[in-house]
């Protein structure tokens, strides 16, 4: 803060707690240069969320001692912490392949949330990466987890009338609904090997999707 900025406090602080007052002009002079030594870095007010004055009242509504200039201090570091532990980084505009930018870029925003001038960004997720894409878009660059073989073997099975088998749980090979059954085969010694994807779901899945959809039907 200013010089004029904390002669402005000292008098806010007086009116709200006269035994804070220095009547001499040496005394006052001196409580002024000790207030802005210690405060120097401590703004008078942000645009997100902090005001001095806020912090002065409720030290004193909460405090039965005077203020000091320490007082200011910690509640504003508090302040800060605050913010930054509230705020998520952003995915900086920089080339990733710069690590000197990236960090820099990253470095600045952190400073622009704690010094208050920006508001924290607490859902990178939602804020990040430009507007979301059309989701058939997204989906013909990642594929789909189920192969070509048994994606078309489900389509055909809807189309005949026939259930489909990957809506339930496989027995067999404890596949879960939605995925493909997988090859499993016994050892000698009882174990289970193999773990391809099978085309056409094992025998014991589609008996139980016809049991269900039975089961649907005389509901």
């Amino acid at each position: 803060m200013e010089r004029n900025e904390i002669a402005a406090i000292l008098a806010y602080i007086g009116r709200l707690d006269p035994r804070t007052i220095r009547t001499g002009p040496g005394e006052a002079r001196d409580q002024i240069t000790q207030w802005q030594e210690l405060l120097d870095d401590v703004p008078f007010a942000t645009d997100h969320g902090w005001d001095v004055r806020e912090a002065i009242r409720s030290h004193i509504l909460d405090s039965p001692y005077p203020i000091l200039p320490v007082d200011v201090a910690r509640k504003w570091h508090a302040h800060r912490r605050d913010r930054l532990a509230r705020h998520t980084d952003p995915t900086p505009a920089a080339d990733p392949d710069d690590p000197a930018a990236w960090r820099a870029e990253l470095l600045r925003s952190r400073n622009v949330v704690a010094a208050g001038l920006a508001a924290p960004s607490t859902h990178r997720q939602l804020t990040s990466g430009g507007r979301s894409r059309d989701v058939a878009e997204r989906l013909s660059e990642i594929g789909s987890c189920i192969p070509p073989a048994v994606r078309a073997a489900r389509e055909a099975a809807g189309t005949s009338g026939v259930p489909d088998a990957l809506t339930v749980r496989c027995k067999w090979c404890h596949a879960p609904a939605g995925a493909p059954c997988r090859q499993r085969r016994t050892n000698p010694d009882g174990t289970t090997k193999g773990n391809a994807v099978r085309a056409t779901p094992h025998p014991s899945r589609i008996d139980l999707a016809i049991a269900r959809l039975d089961r649907q039907h005389s509901a």
